[in-house]
């Protein structure tokens, strides 16, 4: 009961220490007071203002939105609603509270802390503001799946959506914009590629990192304009600080989460928790930072299991699906034999379905491989060999993590084709379902777009 006790004391000497070094981490234009958290603890109405302005502007940071404090509070709390839903957060009270900002800092605390454990937000948050010497484009090479939020809708928030119907004519002038927007941003990055590619060729050689061999935008501007730097060195310096600080919070995260389960226990005191069947906070409160958790050690052996059950599955998929194709192989060719020439059309339209089933099927159970995802720095390289000869005729190593762009367009077209091919089957089906709503209507004449 003594430790116990001297724990606790220990932990809340600590307190004050994490909550700064966590405010410090996040972004300066974004950076509550320490004691705002504190005040929202007690559910104080003072704070949540304040908190209303923070998660809206991180959220907008996240999403990469614009954000101005000249922004209504009532359309920052609708935007910080929306993007909570969206994500997922389960807590019905924060989407009952007022929507002029008057009271709700406690519930306003959980859904930062919500954040932070399940978006990873001070990790996003570091990576999309860090201070980018050298050109970057973001590649994915990944599969497109699902987010968590989209697989397992809620009605939590349905004042969101789209009510009542929407005239077709508005969805095509949306349709149209959208077209054009998305015209007008890839004239934009052509034009971008473009001068980089400009600037990469006219300063080729003259870089002191043979790996690069070029100049950057940025490091190009600094030559330009040399006063230029005192502003990059401010930025340099806030980054660093920002980053010591991420350090510092990593190393008294547990203090913050033994902090937030007391707020946890105190709502429950007051009788106003709330659990949601799915919700996707713990029965124990926030989540522990522990090393070595014995969940984790449960979902390692039955991920381990899973995979060897999916790799007997594939096995056993194969076997079957030779088998029956080579069935219908032989079905086909007393068919053909007997039908006509529509028949043939037929079967190769079900043949290429069935190829793109079982494609579909061997990405999935094949094993994921380390694919790119995230920014990358661009670099420019020249055709000839003679080129990638450094200093003294040597020639420099490429590092591990090289991506060609050759790579990502290939995988980029491959994966334009999967999708044309599903929006041209996609197509299909409606035309089909639009032909048979048309057969059964009489006097009407329906004509194809």
């Amino acid at each position: 009961m003594r430790r116990q006790r001297g724990q606790e004391r220990r932990q809340g000497r600590a307190l004050p220490g994490a909550v700064g070094a966590l405010c410090r981490a996040l972004p300066p234009h974004a950076r509550p007071a320490p004691d705002t958290l504190r005040r929202a603890r007690f559910d104080r109405p003072q704070a949540s203002l304040d908190f209303w302005r923070l998660l809206y502007t991180l959220l907008k940071q996240i999403h990469g939105g614009k954000w101005a404090e000249s922004d209504a509070i009532g359309d920052q709390i609708r935007f910080v609603k929306s993007v909570l839903w969206y994500h997922g957060y389960g807590r019905p009270e924060l989407y009952q509270l007022p929507s002029d900002g008057s009271a709700g800092s406690r519930e306003l605390l959980l859904a930062f802390s919500w954040l932070l454990h399940r978006l990873g937000l001070l990790e996003q948050l570091l990576a999309r503001n860090r201070v980018k010497t050298g050109d970057e484009t973001s590649v994915c090479m990944c599969e497109d799946d699902l987010p968590n939020s989209q697989k397992c809708t809620t009605e939590i928030a349905p004042e969101y959506g789209l009510g009542g119907r929407v005239d077709v004519r508005y969805l095509q002038w949306l349709n149209g914009r959208l077209r054009f927007q998305w015209r007008s941003l890839h004239a934009q990055h052509q034009e971008q590629c473009k001068l980089l590619h400009k600037i990469h060729l006219f300063t080729s050689g003259s870089h002191m990192d043979q790996t690069l061999g070029h100049f950057s935008v940025t490091e190009t501007d600094l030559i330009r304009q040399p006063e230029s730097y005192k502003q990059l060195l401010q930025l340099l310096e806030s980054e660093t600080m920002q980053l010591e600080a991420f350090l510092e919070w990593k190393q008294l995260e547990p203090v913050y989460w033994h902090w937030m389960e007391t707020v946890l226990h105190n709502m429950a005191e007051e009788g106003n928790i709330y659990k949601p069947q799915d919700s996707h906070v713990e029965k124990g409160g926030l989540p522990k930072v522990t090393s070595d958790s014995p969940w984790a050690d449960r979902l390692t052996g039955q991920m381990d299991r899973l995979s060897r059950d999916l790799m007997a599955l594939r096995d056993r998929l194969h076997e079957l699906v030779t088998h029956r194709k080579a069935v219908w192989c032989e079905k086909v060719k007393v068919r053909e034999e007997e039908l006509q020439e529509g028949f043939a059309a037929a079967a190769r339209k079900i043949e290429q379905s069935v190829e793109l089933k079982l494609l579909d099927l061997t990405n999935l159970c094949a094993p994921k491989k380390d694919k790119a995802h995230g920014p990358c720095r661009l670099v420019f390289r020249s055709k000839h060999p003679a080129s990638k000869a450094g200093l003294g005729g040597s020639v420099t190593r490429e590092p591990a993590s090289v991506v060609s762009a050759t790579e990502v367009i290939r995988a980029l077209q491959m994966r334009e084709a999967s999708l044309q091919r599903e929006l041209k089957q996609l197509r299909e089906e409606c035309r089909e379902r639009l032909d048979e709503i048309a057969g059964g209507l009489d006097g009407v004449i329906c004509v194809t777009p």
